[in-house]
This record gives C-alpha cells, structure tokens and sequence, in this order.
C-alpha cells in the first residue's frame, strides 16, 4: 500500500478523525487506501495551537473532544486512510492549499517506525534486531 508523509500534529488529526482534507501544492490523481505517514518534523505553532484548543487555521475556538496527545509519533505510520477526492476549493475550516487531498476513513494504526519520501511512496521497513 502506498503512504503519504505528512507533518504532525496534522497526520494526528487526520487519523483520529478530526481533519478530512490534506493541503497540497499538487494535483493528487490517485484514490483509494492510504497509509498515514507522520513526519519526523513537529509543527509547533499548530500543536500550540491544539494544545490551546485554538484552530491551527482558523484561530476559533476548539470544542471538545479534541484531546491532543503529549507528545506525537515521528518517524513512522501511524494510521490508515481512503483518499476519494482532490479539490481546488472546498469551505472545509482545514482547507488552506491550492489543493486539498479529500479524506474518508481514517483510523489510527500502531505505530510503525519507517523513512518517509516525498510524494507517495511504498514504506519499507526495518527488522527489529
């Protein structure tokens, strides 16, 4: 299956149900299952945000039940998703791209540490030793 390697805490909302649209700054033609990547970068002005209840995007106020983790896996898949769309607008809050990736569900998986790529990319993983 392929993967998409996207920033937290964005991979975290996207897979725990809160984000339904992925901002690009190209055209995605694929459609169909999608592992979620987290980066091994932390966007810290957006889990400031969420640990604030603040939108990232909007700046409004986030209702519960948003709970945003400690801390957030880096480095591996961390969830699953079905892509079903690629928009150039949409009035989705989390829309912000010039196109956005259109999500369905999205669920959490185990964490599995493997290298990220741009693009979508096939994960390959290491044994444990």
């Amino acid at each position: 299956m392929k993967a998409l390697s996207i920033m937290q805490p964005w991979a975290w909302l996207i897979v725990n149900g809160h984000k339904s649209i992925e901002n690009r700054s190209w055209r995605c033609h694929y459609r169909g299952p999608v592992l979620i990547h987290a980066g091994k970068k932390l966007d810290r002005d957006a889990a400031a945000d969420l640990n604030e209840f603040r939108h990232p995007v909007t700046g409004s106020e986030l209702p519960p039940p948003i709970d945003p983790p400690f801390s957030y896996d880096l480095g591996g898949i961390i969830g699953q998703a079905e892509i079903v769309d690629c928009v150039e607008r949409s009035d989705d809050p989390w829309f912000v791209g010039r196109f956005g990736i259109v999500l369905r569900n999205a669920r959490p998986l185990p964490f599995r540490p493997c290298k990220g790529m741009l693009g979508f990319f096939t994960p390959t993983f290491e044994e444990p030793a």
